[in-house]
């Protein structure tokens, strides 16, 4: 039987989209300053199992095979390629360049702290158990499969400035509200697109524009000394550092918005209330969930020492950057980047990527294709190309470059980011009666207790 009312999984989609909004004040807020001040009489009213696990399933759902329609051959007879750049062939309720799966979703209530397993982090012969819950509605079970508890209380970050914006810290992460952190993981983005970016087909050559506009570790790679990348900058394939880390936390941040509009559209069928709003001082919430922290000298970080000086604990700069480098529990790493400390060097990092994807037997292109949506996966994946030893060489080299210049992997961030978070939380409704006008709750809002509860 379905773990929620029957009309949630029936709700308009067009319905949601148009009462989709922040409504920010819920049972027991205050509001202590200004025109809307206002106490609430209610006390906190925590959202049940049945409610958390259905704003998880739209944040984070595992919904089925990804399609992958794409020309799986290299480039010279068909002129089209690059198919390789897929990575997973599992998808989720909320999309991801080339199945990806940047963000780990992190859930905050008054009872603790659990991380959500993303579709990689379930070996593959379990997916179709999952997709069958979440076709069934059984959100709770899905739930309760895919949740690591990481905390036993509420955490949060310190609230003050930096940390918290001033009109956030009366409602964020509150008694009874339950606070959903996405945290986006771009090693894998970055060396993913690497080799496709350094391969003889794309050609790109890259340049530092923190460094006098000198090639990125891979001079030797470029055309005007023999090599396959086009240095050339009239020929469009020159690109900086900046830019192409601005495509990979874009990407992050595209992938953390949808699932903010998830959760947003959720609440709305849900009758709950609920904001997204600013969580993304950097190192701040991954330090409060517990994430393995490194301090880097600021110097190191805009590349000011040389690159043979390590990070040091405590670091010789008296500025330091704390950046998260992993989330380890009992032992095991639950969230592994690929770069050091998790390898020896970045060389290490780039092939035990590639034989994620690679490894006979077990790598996502070369496992059996089972865990695919294709009526026969063995025979699709056995037509994949890997990547070229220069493709391979290339991003070895800028990697290398990068870390050893940055002292992390992004240069920009580290191997981490995230930038916003959603709040879900019951209403007051004596607030939106006493300073707004009629329809600032819509129906669902008004029906919830007696739908949910």
């Amino acid at each position: 039987m379905p773990d929620v009312p029957n009309e949630i999984s029936a709700f308009p989609l067009f319905e949601a989209l148009l009462d989709r909004r922040s409504r920010r004040f819920g049972a027991g807020f205050r509001l202590n300053g200004g025109p809307l001040a206002f106490e609430s009489r209610r006390a906190p009213a925590p959202l049940s199992l049945a409610e958390e696990a259905t704003l998880a399933f739209a944040a984070n759902g595992v919904n089925g095979y990804a399609l992958s329609e794409l020309p799986f051959d290299t480039g010279a007879a068909t002129q089209a390629g690059g198919g390789h750049i897929m990575v997973h062939f599992v998808g989720r309720t909320v999309a991801s360049g080339d199945a990806m799966h940047l963000a780990t979703v992190f859930v905050v209530n008054d009872e603790g702290a659990w991380m959500l397993r993303r579709p990689q982090d379930f070996p593959r012969d379990q997916v179709p158990a999952l997709v069958d819950l979440a076709r069934a509605s059984r959100y709770v079970e899905l739930y309760e499969r895919t949740r690591v508890r990481i905390a036993d209380r509420r955490v949060d970050v310190p609230r003050d400035l930096p940390y918290i914006a001033p009109f956030n810290k009366w409602s964020a992460n509150l008694p009874g509200a339950t606070y959903f952190v996405p945290i986006a993981e771009l090693t894998v983005l970055y060396i993913n697109v690497l080799l496709s970016f350094l391969d003889e087909e794309w050609r790109f050559f890259f340049v530092d524009d923190h460094n006098g506009y000198q090639p990125a570790g891979i001079a030797s790679f470029g055309r005007s000394r023999g090599g396959h990348l086009e240095d050339d900058p009239r020929q469009g394939c020159v690109a900086t550092v900046t830019l192409m880390e601005s495509w990979i936390r874009e990407f992050g941040a595209i992938e953390v918005g949808g699932i903010v509009q998830n959760l947003g559209l959720a609440a709305a069928a849900m009758g709950v209330g609920g904001f997204p709003h600013f969580a993304g001082y950097p190192g701040a919430w991954p330090a409060a969930l517990g994430f393995r922290m490194l301090d880097i000298p600021f110097s190191r970080t805009i590349g000011a020492p040389s690159a043979s000086d390590p990070p040091s604990d405590p670091p010789s700069d008296p500025l330091s950057v704390p950046t998260p480098i992993g989330l380890e529990r009992d032992g095991h790493a639950l969230i592994k980047p690929f770069c050091p400390p998790y390898y020896r060097d970045m060389e290490a990092a780039v092939l035990a990527f590639i034989d994620y994807k690679y490894a006979q037997g077990r790598g996502t292109f070369r496992d059996g294709g089972a865990a695919t949506a294709w009526t026969d996966g063995h025979a699709v994946q056995s037509r994949i190309p890997a990547y070229s030893d220069k493709a391979i060489a290339a991003t070895i080299a800028y990697c290398t470059y990068v870390y050893e210049r940055y002292g992390r992997f992004p240069a920009s961030s580290g191997p981490f980011t995230n930038l916003v978070a959603f709040q879900a939380h019951h209403l007051d409704p004596d607030f939106y009666a006493r300073f707004y006008r009629p329809g600032a709750l819509a129906d669902t809002h008004r029906r919830h207790d007696a739908v949910w509860h």
